[in-house]
C-alpha cells in the first residue's frame, strides 16, 4: 500500500515518538478492551448455555433411571413392602434389580422409593450408598425443606420438575417418578438423585476451555490487528512525520528532493491515510511553489535594493568630483577584509554569510550623508580650513539621519542597520580620538571599523583634485602605523593577510 523505506529510515520511524498515548498504541488498548468484553460476554452465554445442557442431560440420565427402576417394581406390592419389608414376596428380587440399576449407572448417588403421605416419606425401597446406608422399609421420613413447595404436588400423585438442592447430602439433582397401579393412581414415587459435583467439575473443565480459547482468539485477533494498524495507520503517518521533519526549506535544490522523497512514499491505502497523503503531498508541492515565487521576488528585490543603494551612492558620489569609484572599491575592500577575518576565526560567532553580504551590500553608503554638505566645501581644490573641516565631518550624523528614515519606513532590513554604523562611525578612531562620538576598541561596530581601513586606503591611494594618489606601499605603511590607534589591529592584520588581492582591485580600478 506504500513504498517501503530504506534501512535508515525505517530505524528512524521506528523511533519517532509522541507527547501522549501513540495511535497504535490506541488502537490496541480499545481492540483488547472490546474483545474482553466480547469474550467475557461470550464466556458466560456459553457457561449458561453448558450449565444448563448438562443440567438437561443429567436430567434424562435420572429420568431414564427412574423410569427403568418402575419397570422394576410391582405397584400392587408397594403397601406389603411398606408393611412387611424385606419379608414381602419379591422384596429381596426387586431391591436387586434397582441395585443393578443404580449400579448401571455411575452418575446416579442415591436411589430410592418413597410413598409421599401427609405425615412423610415412607420408605419402600432405599439402596445403599458408599457414604450412607439406606433406610429400612416402613420408616418415616419427614418432608426435605427443599421440597416444601413440591409437597402439595406430591400428594396429588402429580409429576413435578427435577429439583436442584445443596443440603447434608450434598449438592444434588432429584427427580421424582410416580409409579402408578393398573387404576392409574400414584402409589409411590422412583426418587434419582445425580451428584451436581460432577457438574462442577464439568463447568470448571469447560470454563478453563473457553479461557484457553477465548485467549488464543483475542492473541490471534490482536496480532492481525496490530499489524493492519501498523502497516495502514502508523506506518503511512510515521513516513509522512519522517519527510516532513527532513523538510529543508533553506535549500531549494534539498526541497525539492524532500518532495520527490514524499511523491515517492506513493500510499494507496484507499482510506482517509491515503486521502491525508495526497492532501499532505499537494499542499507540499503548492507550498514549494509559493517559496520558489517568493524566493524569486525576494531576489529581485534584493537586486533592486542594491541597484537603489548604487544609485544613491552614485548620486553622492557624482556631486564630490573627488572621490572617483570611491564606493565600488571600498565595498570591494570591505569584502576582502571580511572574508579573510572569516578564513582566519576572528569574530567567528559573527562573521556569517550573511553579515558579510550586510555589510558589503550597504557599504556603499557610508558616505551617503555628504548629500548635505555643499558643493563649496565638498569639492574644494585645496586644504579645508577649520570650519570646512567640521562642516564636512557632519557628513557622519546626517548619514545617520538619513538612514535612520529609511529604517523607519524597513524597520526589518538588517543591512540599513549596518549601513548607518558604517555612515556614522566610519571615521571613529580605536584610540578614541575619532568622530562624531569618540568611541574607542569593540565599542565601534565591527562594520565601521572595517569600512575605516577600507576608507582610509582608498583615500590615500586615489587621485584627489588637490593630491596625487600616494604609492602603494606608502599607502600600506600608513594603514600598518595606524593599527592600535587609528584602526582596530584584528582588521588590519587581515588587510594585510589579504594585501595581493587588495592590490588587485586597485590595479583594475586604477587601469579603469
Amino acid at each position: 500500500m506504500q513504498t517501503p523505506l530504506n534501512e535508515a529510515d525505517e530505524k528512524k520511524v521506528k523511533k519517532i515518538t509522541c507527547r501522549s498515548t501513540p495511535i497504535r498504541s490506541k488502537a490496541i488498548y480499545i481492540l483488547i478492551c472490546s474483545l474482553i468484553i466480547l469474550a467475557i460476554a461470550a464466556a458466560i452465554i456459553s457457561f449458561v448455555l453448558f450449565r444448563n445442557a448438562t443440567i438437561l442431560e443429567y436430567s434424562g440420565i435420572s429420568n431414564d433411571v427412574g423410569h427403568l427402576a418402575a419397570k422394576a417394581i410391582d405397584p400392587e406390592m408397594v403397601d406389603d413392602y411398606i408393611s412387611q419389608g424385606e419379608n414381602a414376596p419379591g422384596y429381596a428380587d426387586t431391591k436387586e434389580r434397582l441395585e443393578d440399576i443404580k449400579a448401571a449407572s455411575h452418575d446416579v448417588k442415591y436411589l430410592y422409593v418413597y410413598k409421599i403421605m401427609e405425615d412423610g416419606c415412607h420408605v419402600v425401597f432405599d439402596l445403599d450408598s458408599p457414604d450412607l446406608k439406606g433406610s429400612d422399609p416402613g420408616t418415616l421420613i419427614d418432608f426435605d425443606e427443599s421440597f416444601e413447595e413440591y409437597i402439595p404436588q406430591l400428594l396429588a400423585g402429580k409429576e413435578i420438575d427435577p429439583i436442584i438442592s445443596n443440603d447434608e447430602y450434598g449438592w444434588l439433582l432429584t427427580t421424582y417418578i410416580p409409579l402408578k397401579d393398573s387404576e392409574g393412581n400414584c402409589v409411590c414415587y422412583i426418587g434419582t438423585d445425580v451428584a451436581m459435583s460432577t457438574l462442577l467439575t464439568s463447568q470448571l473443565t469447560f470454563g478453563v476451555q473457553m479461557i484457553f480459547l477465548f485467549a488464543g482468539i483475542v492473541i490471534l485477533i490482536t496480532a492481525v490487528a496490530v499489524w493492519l494498524v501498523d502497516y495502514s495507520l502508523v506506518y503511512p503517518i510515521n513516513s509522512m512525520t519522517l519527510r516532513a521533519q527532513n523538510m529543508n526549506f533553506g535549500d531549494p535544490e534539498v526541497l525539492q528532493e524532500n518532495v520527490k522523497a514524499i511523491e515517492d512514499l506513493k500510499i494507496h491505502t484507499g482510506d482517509e491515510v491515503e486521502k491525508l497523503y495526497t492532501t499532505f503531498l499537494s499542499m507540499t508541492q503548492k507550498s514549494t511553489g509559493y517559496l520558489d515565487e517568493i524566493r524569486e521576488q525576494n531576489d529581485t528585490l534584493s537586486k533592486m535594493q542594491s541597484s537603489f543603494i548604487m544609485i544613491l551612492a552614485d548620486m553622492v558620489e557624482n556631486r564630490d568630483e573627488n572621490t572617483g569609484a570611491h564606493i565600488r572599491k571600498t565595498a570591494a575592500y570591505v569584502r576582502i577584509i571580511l572574508t579573510k577575518m572569516k578564513e582566519m576565526g576572528i569574530h567567528k560567532d559573527v562573521l556569517t554569510d550573511e553579515y558579510i553580504e550586510n555589510v558589503v551590500n550597504s557599504a556603499p553608503l557610508h558616505d551617503i550623508g555628504k548629500i548635505q554638505v555643499p558643493d563649496a566645501v565638498l569639492n574644494k581644490p585645496g586644504k579645508l580650513n577649520d570650519m570646512e573641516y567640521e562642516i564636512m565631518k557632519t557628513h557622519t550624523t546626517a548619514g545617520k539621519t538619513v538612514i535612520d528614515q529609511l529604517i523607519k519606513q524597513v524597520p526589518r532590513c538588517a543591512y540599513l542597520q549596518e549601513a548607518r554604523y558604517m555612515a556614522n562611525y566610519h571615521h571613529e578612531k580605536w584610540d578614541g580620538n575619532g568622530y562624531p562620538e569618540h568611541l574607542s576598541g569593540e565599542d565601534i561596530p565591527l562594520s565601521a571599523r572595517v569600512m575605516a581601513v577600507a576608507d582610509v586606503f582608498d583615500a590615500l591611494v586615489s587621485k584627489r583634485i588637490y593630491k596625487p594618489p600616494m604609492p602603494l606601499d606608502k599607502a600600506f605603511s600608513i594603514i600598518k602605523e595606524g593599527a592600535g590607534t587609528h584602526f582596530d589591529p584584528d582588521v588590519v592584520k587581515a588587510f594585510f593577510a589579504a594585501e595581493e588581492e587588495v592590490k588587485t582591485v586597485e590595479e583594475q580600478y586604477h587601469q579603469k
